[in-house]
């Protein structure tokens, strides 16, 4: 069975989209504020990639979300073998008829809270290495576990199983944002906060709110996303004798923001925000994992060659990834990103050799992923289209991440 038609091209669904409002390329340029060889270039297929602003810029003025304009895969791959990960059945985990109806409870007896702990733990780590196709068969039973609990459970346990059912939730919500299923990540984030609240972990309401600003970011709601991640960062601001975690989660909520505002090419803002979240990983002094969520010295460095990437400093961002310390300490999938970044930068130099190598990294690092993940797709397209040889690593990646032309 094939995966991940490409068809039609991001430069397709523009045109398609543009003339279904009856623009031209010269007026969805001013509406997008963009110069109109941009529009022109993609819709002709001579490029398949445009910085992430770009691309939030031209879906705000289509009135739709980034995803579509990308084309992301939007279900789990299909294996023969095994159970099949199932959209559906995590939709169903989230927003279940039951809850509506008033149906009786599962009759099953739901596992300990220690069994729950290390389901959600396990589900991480999956979600983490980017093990799209696990995550969709283990998280809906998670989900339905910690609810069956919460219900079943009294005092302290009841309020270990909303936590764990809240973490749950937002382990979906990215899992489905990650897929283009934007609004049901939504719906997802609101039950996480509902459950937090009754939950015996302070921390996860502000845990939701970094959430919540990744989603909102995908969604394209790159306003609300930078307002949500700040008013959340004020909220907890840290003092000079903060432990560790408050210092941690400040920052990555801060990071959150400077994303919704590089994409807007707020660019002074995102400098002022990477200094201050720069100084809250010094005074970590490493690298943590929280909540599913790294944040460090390796991280900030990881984000910046992010951020240089997004405002077209593409020498100064691979400058800046030479010294990024301590890679192995990121999961995978934040490594397989960084990857995705210099080889952005090297393509943007018309450095393909550098461009191919880097996305190889990628794919060694965190190979599902890449085939979920709609910039390396888009990358990958866009230089194979200038390469001249039939056959080559490049080519070869694209027929692994399923690419058809």
């Amino acid at each position: 069975m094939e995966l991940f038609h490409e068809e039609p091209g991001i430069g397709d669904r523009i045109a398609r989209l543009r003339a279904r409002r009856k623009l031209t390329q010269e007026g969805l340029a001013e509406r997008a504020d963009l110069c109109v060889d941009t529009v022109r270039k993609l819709e002709q297929g001579v490029r398949q990639t445009a910085r992430l602003s770009t691309l939030n810029a031209l879906a705000r003025a289509l009135d739709v979300e980034p995803s579509v304009l990308v084309g992301q895969p939007a279900t789990f791959e299909v294996r023969s073998e095994g159970e099949q990960p199932s959209v559906l059945a995590l939709r169903q985990a989230v927003s279940p008829v039951s809850d509506l109806l008033g149906d009786e409870p599962d009759p099953e007896d739901p596992p300990g809270i220690a069994t729950l702990r290390e389901s959600l733990r396990s589900t991480e780590r999956i979600r983490r290495d980017g093990r799209m196709a696990e995550i969709g068969v283990l998280l809906p039973q998670l989900i339905r576990d910690a609810k069956a609990a919460a219900r079943a459970c009294n005092g302290s346990d009841a309020a270990a199983a909303q936590s764990v059912l809240a973490e749950a939730y937002q382990v979906a919500a990215t899992t489905l944002a990650a897929l283009g299923k934007e609004d049901a990540a939504f719906t997802a984030l609101e039950r996480s906060m509902a459950a937090a609240a009754k939950g015996d972990d302070p921390h996860l309401e502000t845990v939701g709110f970094s959430s919540l600003a990744w989603v909102l970011t995908k969604q394209g709601r790159l306003a609300d996303a930078e307002r949500v991640a700040l008013r959340a960062a004020e909220r907890i601001e840290p003092g000079f004798r903060s432990p560790s975690l408050e210092l941690a989660l400040w920052g990555a909520l801060l990071l959150r923001a400077a994303t919704a505002a590089v994409r807007l090419q707020r660019h002074d803002t995102v400098r002022e925000l990477l200094t201050m979240a720069s100084a809250a990983a010094a005074g970590i002094g490493t690298d943590r994992l929280d909540y599913a969520t790294p944040f460090g010295p390796t991280n900030v460095g990881v984000a910046k060659v992010n951020f240089l990437v997004e405002m077209a400093e593409s020498s100064e961002a691979l400058r800046t990834a030479r010294a990024v310390p301590e890679l192995h300490a990121l999961p995978p999938t934040w490594r397989a990103r960084f990857h995705v970044d210099r080889a952005l930068a090297f393509a943007d130099l018309r450095k393909d050799d550098g461009a191919q190598q880097a996305l190889l990294a990628a794919e060694r690092t965190a190979p599902e992923w890449m085939r979920y993940h709609s910039t390396s797709r888009r990358l990958v397209a866009d230089l194979r289209n200038r390469e001249r040889r039939r056959t080559s690593p490049l080519t070869e990646l694209a027929d692994r991440l399923g690419l058809d032309g």
